[in-house]
């Protein structure tokens, strides 16, 4: 009598059971202690993705998943461009599905290669703030779901593992969605936000404006909106920390140089800012008092400063400054 035919691992599941499998956190990143060991970096790019995108991309899907918007055969849609289409992409191409970025601009070979690679397609809109609105068409009708990763922006599991680690005195990231802040502050932890140039989180949140906006598109990929997003609770948030781009690109420099961390620019925005709360010590920041109260930006004690690092590309290198050396206050 012939053997009965071997089955596949898995292949007696559905493919919601499947996709929820593939779809579970990964392995915790490392903490690297910088000189001094006051400052500690978080490295992301041990994700696959090598991104501070690939979190966040992995609860859009998982949440898509369970709410039964996504399931077998569903085209999947995002305005995004940089590490958040790569990490979607990725995680679209594990699960069998297809899946097109909307991004900003004209055509762009380089932009659009690392999506191309992962199997996915890529659409250029003009003007940049149209994404939204060609995501949302290209979604209507048929087995397509728009992901919307602003206005779905929701707490992933860096919080929980963070504080698994270490019990640190802050944690200090950029701001796009919101949802890595509210994922720290969900876990308990105190967190100051570093805001590049042009963005609208600083003054939105030391004015208490949650309907703030500048207009003006942040110059550092991946971190800084010209506007407010719905996602970002400033209840979440004790301290923001203004920084100037010129730093965020000899700091993420800095970072490449001194650890081989594939550091990009965003990186650099929030060592940056890291820093200068542990040099100013108990006056850290000068939206704290404006909008928290005298306390808002002091430390407590002589604890840990954790920082998320990770997100870079080839094509940020032209960027970085020639000198390796960390900008003074």
């Amino acid at each position: 009598m012939a053997d009965p035919p071997r089955r596949e691992p898995g292949a007696h599941l559905t493919w919601r059971e499947r996709a929820l499998a593939i779809l579970e956190p990964g392995d915790p990143t490392p903490l690297i202690a910088l000189p001094g060991g006051r400052v500690l970096l978080k490295d992301e790019s041990r994700q696959p993705t090598g991104t501070l995108r690939h979190r966040h991309a992995r609860i859009l899907f998982r949440n898509a998943v369970v709410d039964g918007l996504v399931t077998e055969g569903t085209t999947v849609i995002e305005a995004a461009g940089g590490n958040a289409a790569v990490a979607q992409a990725w995680f679209a191409q594990r699960l069998g599905l297809a899946y097109v970025a909307v991004m900003p601009g004209a055509p762009s070979p380089e932009r659009a290669r690392p999506v191309e690679e992962l199997g996915g397609r890529v659409r250029f809109v003009t003007p940049p703030l149209a994404i939204y609105d060609e995501a949302r068409r290209l979604a209507e009708g048929g087995s397509a779901h728009y992901l919307d990763q602003f206005g779905r922006a929701a707490p992933h599991d860096l919080g929980d593992e963070l504080a698994g680690q270490i019990d640190p005195a802050w944690v200090v990231v950029g701001a796009n969605t919101g949802a890595t802040s509210a994922s720290l502050a969900a876990a308990g932890l105190r967190v100051a936000v570093a805001d590049p140039e042009n963005s609208a989180y600083f003054p939105g949140w030391t004015l208490d404006a949650p309907d703030y906006a500048t207009g003006m598109p942040s110059r550092i990929e991946g971190i800084g909106r010209p506007r407010v997003e719905p996602g970002f609770d400033f209840d979440a948030v004790r301290l923001v920390i203004p920084v100037a781009d010129d730093e965020s690109l000899a700091t993420a420099r800095w970072i490449w140089e001194t650890t081989g961390i594939p550091a990009g620019p965003s990186s650099g925005t929030a060592l940056r800012a890291a820093l200068k709360l542990a040099e100013r010590g108990g006056d850290a920041g000068r939206g704290g008092d404006a909008r928290r109260g005298g306390d808002a930006g002091r430390i407590e004690g002589d604890g840990p400063i954790v920082t998320i690092v990770g997100d870079a590309h080839p094509r940020h290198i032209h960027r970085y400054p020639e000198s390796s050396a960390l900008p003074r206050s």
